[in-house]
């Protein structure tokens, strides 16, 4: 218990803890002779700066006795304790700090009273850790800096003893490459310890015993990042993100090397190792993703703002999000209304004209370095501020054991709003928080019960309280993400990432644009390994915390604009078309595409779509993804429908028919080798047949037969009986026949009379069926390659297949013979017809069109920032599923 009560944010920030003992104390009041107090069994921390005591009793305070607050400490005399004196240690103190009375978090309560703490420890003796605790009670009695430097020295002499310990290896025949000394690094904690790297694990074993794990392991081939970080100012950070395999979990640890060439020479030799695969996106990628609406507006600063060493592990460079609402007391919110949107144009401290008048008249008398802000947009007491309802340990731990005065709380939206505005000394944005939906605005709430005290007009401090247009924190964070991924905010975003990360945020630009902060909060604006006195290297470290930095600059240019979905809505794609009944191939005209709507639709990359047609007039296109959900969305409006998980595997391919009984059914092909059989009038699951003994790859439906036919990697076709919601059929039941193969089957496709199938393999075959006796009409080898797709022409005189290494053929089916082979520019992945053109989706996110009569290439058009997965002409409607997680449906004009 007594590990889950101490933590080192009971400490003063960066404290560091050397030593756990077990112990039982005894306090004598000094000023009450007639106190006995009987011995308490519990441990005690030695730390860089204080012992702490921690009871077993969990309804007992913790205390604390700070070294500046100690007068001596000394080993009991023979006369009072006899034998025992050896095991007792007599602290005497002019004052303490009582914390987590009750187990509950509140205010620290500080002790003024002289008091004499006795502790006996139960299994060393007092001269094992007495000479240490009179060092450190030594540099308690220096400046704070000097202090901290000989602290710095106790404990390099203590950890330069540590090596790592070889036994916690997990395996015997990995070879270690590298080991050194860091820390790690969580919110106002500095935990040392040691680094070792093998050939298969990164390894962290910390000098004391205050984490969970003795030894915390991180497989290799886990890492999906690695991120070189700026940590107190100077280039030794470097931030690991990994899965823990047993839940899939995403873990980070964020470690600090004592010098810059350590935490290179880290981040270069686990970059080296052959099990490395590291996730990286070119910045130029992820920035036209964002354009193109790929990446919303959260996952783009997000990651901007991680490009630029902003972390969740480290407060003094946590992310930074802007204010994109400026009305937070009307009855209603409108975000289709301008006035409601903040200018995205200006810093906060410029929104106001007459603050930024005074501002501006201050600046001109100043000398120079010159601001125009005295504060900063983002500081470690500006994230607690916002945070300390769902972290109220970080505050207590930042601010010496005590919360805020009530009136300077977090306490309105409204409030802090009109501050930020008002405010000679308040230009705060926004933390990621205000726009985590997943979250659904906790950071809001008072779930701890904690007594925060009364403000002046004695309103109790409690929850945050919300916008009139609000009616919870769920809703409230859920209309400022809405309002954040607005086409208005998007429209204007580029402007603040100009001014917070990009050309407008030093230099003459920033001047112009009145963005001017104090000098030290700049990157580079001083290097603190050339400063040698140490007081005044303290001071500046100080200074520079509490006042907040300025993101690394990561863009020199002016950012470019987002294309928003109403431009895109605007933006036209034409493309030559032949006329069916064209007796000339020259006889040519011109076919438009514009984009209808755009869905959003997956959290990964879409596997297939179809369209429902059950005769109502609202159409609705169904997805199915990689994240094993489905959604239905409307062809008419462009809202969700419907979104249901059906599985916690990838969901690979998707079919529609209506029954006999006019019921409408949807067939999903999953990895877990089943069918999933969904009624789409009462939305749910009737049936899953596991059919195959791998991954269902593709599924076709033949209304002239009344059967669905699947393939799987299991290297065979599968035929079913439809089914029905209103009678069950068991597997065996459903089974009509099976279609073997030599390797996987990758795609298959039905000629439109209904009479043919035609299967493509892994291995580049294609198989010729017929549908009634199932008949195997031919194999032949259509290409050296996986086979992408395949599609029957009109008359199912052809079998057009595309494959993997580019290529596209047209095989005979009256002689089974190759009768035109190509390459492309790009990989083909999926294919549909337009009348008589044929469409091609490629791996690089382009839709091009092909006559099969000329082989003429007619011009192509991007619509998606990926492979295009799933094309479907859908009355009168292209619509396309990408791998960049999206669905768009374009209009013929």
């Amino acid at each position: 218990m007594d590990k889950e009560r101490f933590t080192m944010l009971l400490l003063d920030p960066g404290e560091i803890l050397f030593e756990d003992y077990s112990v039982s104390i005894k306090i004598i009041d000094l000023s009450n002779s007639s106190d006995s107090q009987q011995w308490i069994d519990g441990r005690l921390k030695l730390c860089s700066k204080s012992l702490v005591f921690v009871s077993k009793d969990v309804n007992l305070p913790l205390m604390k006795i700070q070294f500046k607050d100690t007068v001596t400490a000394t080993k009991a005399s023979i006369k009072d304790y006899f034998s025992r004196y050896n095991h007792i240690l007599n602290v005497h103190c002019q004052q303490y700090v009582e914390m987590l009375e009750g187990n509950v978090l509140a205010p620290y309560k500080f002790i003024h009273k002289s008091v004499n703490f006795q502790f006996l420890f139960d299994y060393i003796e007092v001269d094992d850790c007495l000479p240490q605790i009179l060092q450190l009670l030594r540099a308690a009695t220096l400046p704070t800096a000097e202090q901290n430097a000989m602290i710095m020295t106790i404990a390099h002499s203590r950890q330069s003893r540590f090596i790592f310990d070889t036994c916690w290896l997990e395996d015997l025949y990995e070879q270690v490459i590298f080991e050194l000394q860091a820390n790690k690094v969580l919110p106002l904690i500095i935990n040392p310890g040691r680094i070792l790297l093998s050939t298969s694990r990164l390894y962290f074993q910390p000098y004391n015993n205050i984490d969970q794990y003795p030894v915390l392991k991180v497989n290799l081939k886990d890492m999906k990042n690695l991120i070189k970080r700026r940590f107190l100012l100077r280039q030794v950070g470097l931030e690991i993100k990994w899965i823990k395999q047993a839940n899939n979990e995403v873990q980070h640890l964020f470690v600090a090397t004592q010098t810059e060439e350590e935490r290179n020479m880290l981040y270069t030799k686990i970059m080296q190792q052959p099990v490395i695969k590291i996730e990286t996106v070119a910045q130029n990628h992820m920035t036209m993703q964002w354009q193109n609406g790929s990446l919303s507006n959260y996952d783009y600063l997000l990651y901007i703002n991680s490009l630029a060493d902003r972390t969740f592990h480290d407060l003094t460079q946590y992310p930074i999000m802007p204010w994109v609402l400026q009305d937070y007391t009307s009855s209603t919110l409108d975000l289709n209304d301008p006035t409601v949107y903040r200018d995205l144009s200006k810093p906060i401290g410029a929104l106001e004209p007459t603050r930024l008048d005074r501002l501006k008249a201050r600046y001109s008398e100043m000398s120079e370095p010159k601001f125009l802000y005295g504060s900063h947009y983002s500081a470690p007491g500006f994230v607690l501020f916002y945070l300390v309802r769902k972290y109220p340990q970080y505050m207590l731990c930042l601010q010496n054991g005590r919360f805020d005065h009530p009136d300077r709380m977090f306490n309105s939206i409204s409030d802090v709003w009109k501050n930020v505005l008002m405010n000679m000394s308040d230009f705060k944005e926004l933390i990621p928080e205000f726009y985590d939906i997943d979250r659904g605005g906790d950071f809001l709430v008072n779930s701890y019960g904690i007594d925060f005290g009364f403000r002046h007009d004695g309103t109790k401090i409690d929850n945050v309280q919300l916008p009139p247009w609000s009616k919870d924190p769920p809703d409230f964070v859920e209309k400022l993400r809405s309002a954040l991924e607005s086409d208005r905010v998007s429209e204007n975003l580029h402007q603040w990432i100009d001014l917070i990360f990009g050309f407008k945020q030093k230099g003459e630009e920033a001047l112009k644009a009145d963005n001017v902060f104090f000098h030290l909060c700049y990157e580079g604006s001083i290097d603190l390994d050339t400063i040698t006195d140490i007081n005044d290297k303290h001071g500046l470290e100080v200074q520079i915390m509490e006042f907040g930095q300025i993101p690394k600059q990561i863009f020199k240019l002016p950012h470019p604009k987002r294309l928003t979905a109403t431009n895109l809505l605007r933006r036209e794609i034409s493309f030559t078309k032949t006329k069916a009944d064209s007796k000339s191939d020259n006889d040519k005209f011109e076919i438009k595409l514009q984009c209808a709507h755009i869905f959003q639709s997956h959290k990964e990359a879409v596997s297939t779509i179809t369209a429902i047609t059950d005769g109502a007039q609202d159409e609705k296109i169904v997805s199915v993804g990689q994240d094993g959900v489905l959604k239905m969305h409307s062809l008419k409006t462009g809202n969700l429908i419907r979104s249901v998980a059906l599985s916690q595997v990838p969901l690979c391919s998707c079919i529609y028919y209506q029954t006999t009984s006019n019921s409408s059914v949807l067939v999903i092909g999953s990895c877990d080798n089943s069918l999933i059989f969904y009624d789409v009038e009462f939305a749910k699951v009737f049936n899953t047949l596991h059919g195959h003994e791998d991954a269902i790859s593709c599924l076709v439906y033949s209304k002239v037969h009344n059967i669905i036919i699947s393939s799987s990697w299991d290297c065979t076709i599968k035929i079913w009986h439809t089914l029905s919601p209103d009678k069950i059929l068991k597997l065996v039941e459903c089974f009509i026949a099976e279609l073997d193969h030599d390797s996987q089957v990758t795609c298959i496709s039905i000629s439109k009379d209904e009479t043919l199938l035609a299967s493509g393999t892994l291995d580049g075959e294609i198989s010729l069926w017929k549908l009634g006796d199932y008949h195997l009409q031919f194999t032949i080898k259509g290409q050296t390659c996986r086979m992408n797709s395949l599609i029957f022409e009109a008359e199912s005189k052809y079998i057009i297949s595309c494959a993997n290494k580019k290529s596209l053929s047209v095989i005979d089916v009256q002689t089974s013979t190759q009768t035109l082979f190509t390459t492309l520019n790009e990989e083909p992945i999926s294919l549909t017809w337009i009348g008589s053109i044929l469409l091609i989706g490629d791996g690089k996110g382009n839709v091009q069109g092909w006559n099969p009569r000329t082989a003429e290439f007619i011009a192509k058009f991007h619509c998606h920032d990926g492979a295009v997965v799933s094309l479907m002409v859908h009355n009168n409607k292209l619509i396309t599923g990408g791998q960049d997680k999206r669905v768009i449906a374009w209009e013929f004009s």
